[in-house]
C-alpha cells in the first residue's frame, strides 16, 4: 500500500455519491457549528436535512509511526480487526448487524492518524453509534479473524513488494528520513507482522484511543443536540487520556542522493523531492500555486508540457505539496522508458531552476487560480466528503474560518508571491531520487 497521508487537504476522498443541497451554497453561508458534548468531547457538525442520513468521520492523533519497533503494521492490523467482532458479537454476527441496516463502518491507519468513518440513516443510527461503541471499547480480536487478516496484510506486503511505484515510494523514505518513524510502511513487513499478537492489538486501542487524542466531523440531518448525544453514546466510555507520545521532528538524510533499484522492468518508475513548506507558514498559499503550475496541474503544467507533449517522455508526470506532522515535503512522480530516464531528470531539475528564475506568466497564475478556488468545492460532492474536509481541517489546525478565507488567500497570490516562494523551497541540488528499473546514462551516487 502506499503510505497513506491522511487530510493534508483530504486528498484522498472515498466514493459515496449522495449529492446534498450542502454543495451549491457559497463558502460564506457554510455553517459549521462547534459541538460539545457533556463527556467533554468536541465535534463540527453540518447540519444538512435533504437526505436522512448521518456521515461521521473521526480521527485520533498518533497512527503507524507510533507502531512499536519490530511491530510494523499494527496500527493497520488494528484498522482491520475492528469490525470483525466486538462484545457478544462475533466476526459474522458483527458484519451481519452492520449489513442488515447498510450502516458503512471503516477505519484506516496512516502515518499520523488512526481514523474512522460510520455512515447509517437516520432510521437506524442508535445502533450505528452502538455497533461503533462496541468496536473501540470491547473489540475481540478472536483467532480466525486474526489469522484471516494477517494473511491479507501479509498478501498486500507480497504484492506492494512487487509494485514498482512502491518499491521507489519505501526506499525514498528509507533513504530520505532514515531512523525516524516516517521511514516504515504503514502495512509493515514480512518480518513484522507475523510477531504481532492479541495482546499488541489491546495495547494499541488501550493507548491511542483516548478522548483527548479524538478529533469529529460530521454532517446530515442530525440537531447538535442530538449528535452530542450519539457522540457520547460511542465515544464517552473512552479513557479520558490517551497514553502520552512523541514523534519527533524528522531530520531529512541523504538529501541530493540518487538510488537506483534494480528491476528488469521496460519503464524505469521515478519519485523525486526535497524538503518542503509547513501548511500554517504564510507562504502556502503561494506554494500552492507555486505547485500546480509546476506539476500539480495535471497535464496542463510546465512539467507536462516539456515532458510529455513537446518530447513524449512520460504519460504523465506530477508534483505535490506532503504535510505529514512532523515533515514537509515538496515530491514528484514519473516513469518513463528506461534509456531516456536521464533526460527526463534533466528537465525536472530545469523546470525547478526555471520555476525560481523566471517570473510565471499572468495568465498561468490566473489559471492555477481559476481551477484552485474551483475543484474545492466540486469535490464535495457527498456527506462523506463535507465529514472529512471538516475532520481534516481540525486535524491539520487550520481554523473554522478555513473553508472561507481559503480562495481569498489563493486569489490574493501575486506573480512576485511565486517566484519568491519557488527561491525558497526548491533546492534541485537537494533533490532525494529513486529510480526502480534498468535506467541508462545514470548513476547511482555512492
Amino acid at each position: 500500500m502506499m503510505r497513506a497521508v491522511f487530510s493534508r487537504f483530504c486528498v484522498a476522498f472515498a466514493a459515496l455519491v449522495v449529492v446534498t443541497a450542502f454543495l451549491v451554497r457559497p463558502a460564506a453561508a457554510i455553517d459549521i457549528k462547534e459541538v460539545k458534548t457533556p463527556r467533554g468531547i468536541t465535534a463540527w457538525l453540518i447540519e444538512d436535512k435533504s437526505v436522512p442520513l448521518v456521515s461521521l468521520e473521526f480521527a485520533f492523533r498518533g497512527g503507524s509511526a507510533l507502531d512499536p519497533k519490530g511491530k510494523g503494521g499494527l496500527a493497520e492490523f488494528v484498522s482491520g480487526m475492528l469490525d470483525e467482532g466486538a462484545g457478544s458479537l462475533d466476526s459474522s454476527a458483527f458484519q451481519k448487524a452492520l449489513e442488515q441496516d447498510s450502516i458503512s463502518l471503516r477505519f484506516r491507519a496512516s502515518l499520523d492518524v488512526f481514523t474512522g468513518s460510520l455512515r447509517t440513516l437516520n432510521t437506524t443510527r442508535d445502533k450505528a453509534f452502538d455497533l461503533l461503541h462496541l468496536a473501540l471499547t470491547q473489540p475481540r480480536f478472536d483467532p480466525e479473524p486474526m489469522a484471516r487478516v494477517r494473511g491479507q496484510l501479509l498478501a498486500q506486503v507480497e504484492r506492494e513488494a512487487e509494485r514498482a511505484r512502491n518499491v521507489a515510494d519505501q526506499v525514498w523514505h528509507r533513504t530520505t528520513f532514515g531512523n525516524h518513524p516516517y521511514a516504515r510502511d504503514v502495512d509493515g513487513n514480512r518480518q513484522t507482522v507475523p510477531k504481532i499478537s492479541p495482546d499488541d492489538l489491546r495495547a494499541f486501542v488501550g493507548r491511542r484511543f483516548g478522548r483527548d487524542n479524538l478529533v469529529i466531523g460530521a454532517v446530515g440531518d442530525i440537531s447538535p443536540d442530538d449528535l452530542a448525544a450519539l457522540v457520547d453514546r460511542a465515544f464517552g466510555d473512552l479513557p479520558a487520556n490517551a497514553a502520552a507520545w512523541r514523534v519527533p521532528t524528522a531530520r531529512l538524510h541523504d538529501q541530493g542522493k540518487v538510488i537506483v533499484v534494480d528491476r528488469k522492468i521496460p519503464q524505469t518508475v521515478v519519485q523525486f523531492g526535497h524538503s518542503g513548506i509547513p501548511m500554517g507558514d504564510p507562504d502556502f498559499f503561494a506554494a500552492m500555486v507555486m505547485n500546480y503550475i509546476l506539476g500539480g496541474g495535471g497535464l496542463t503544467t510546465r512539467l507536462a508540457e516539456e515532458v510529455r507533449e513537446k518530447r513524449g517522455l512520460a504519460y504523465s508526470i506530477y508534483t505535490r505539496l506532503v504535510n505529514y506532522d512532523h515533515a514537509d515535503l515538496v515530491m514528484g512522480w514519473v516513469a518513463t522508458r528506461n534509456e531516456r530516464v536521464k533526460d527526463t531528470l534533466d528537465i525536472v531539475r530545469a523546470q525547478w531552476r526555471r520555476m525560481m528564475e523566471t517570473p510565471v506568466s499572468q495568465r498561468e497564475l490566473d489559471d492555477a487560480k481559476a481551477y484552485l478556488t474551483g475543484i474545492y468545492f466540486t469535490r464535495l460532492n457527498s456527506t462523506q466528503r463535507i465529514a472529512q474536509l471538516l475532520l481534516g481541517i481540525q486535524v491539520d489546525n487550520l481554523g473554522m474560518d478555513y473553508i472561507e478565507k481559503r480562495n481569498a488567500k489563493i486569489n490574493a497570490v501575486t506573480v512576485a508571491d511565486v517566484q519568491r516562494v519557488a527561491r525558497r523551497i526548491l533546492k534541485p541540488e537537494t533533490m532525494t531520487v529513486v529510480l526502480v528499473g534498468q535506467p541508462q546514462g545514470i548513476a547511482a551516487t555512492p
